[in-house]
């Protein structure tokens, strides 16, 4: 679906803890999410420590937005 908004003008940032398959499918910004059963969590840390990690994922999708791309690129690499 990403690649869709894309095509329309709508830049898109996916956080997938499947990246390399993201970006074998061609998806533009990619961020690299914790893991499959929980891609913006973690449920073995404090509350506090997810609310960190989750927050600083959605900085790192936001700011891939800002960032012009020509094709896959993961930034939290």
């Amino acid at each position: 679906m990403a690649k869709e908004l894309e095509r329309a003008g709508l830049p898109t940032s996916l956080i997938t803890p499947l990246y390399t398959l993201a970006e074998k499918v061609g998806a533009n910004r990619i961020i690299k999410g914790k893991a499959i059963p929980h891609p913006v969590g973690d449920p073995t840390i404090s509350l506090d420590e997810e609310h960190k990690l989750r927050l600083e994922l959605v900085s790192q999708a936001l700011q891939a937005l800002k960032t012009d791309v020509k094709g896959p690129t993961v930034f939290n690499d």
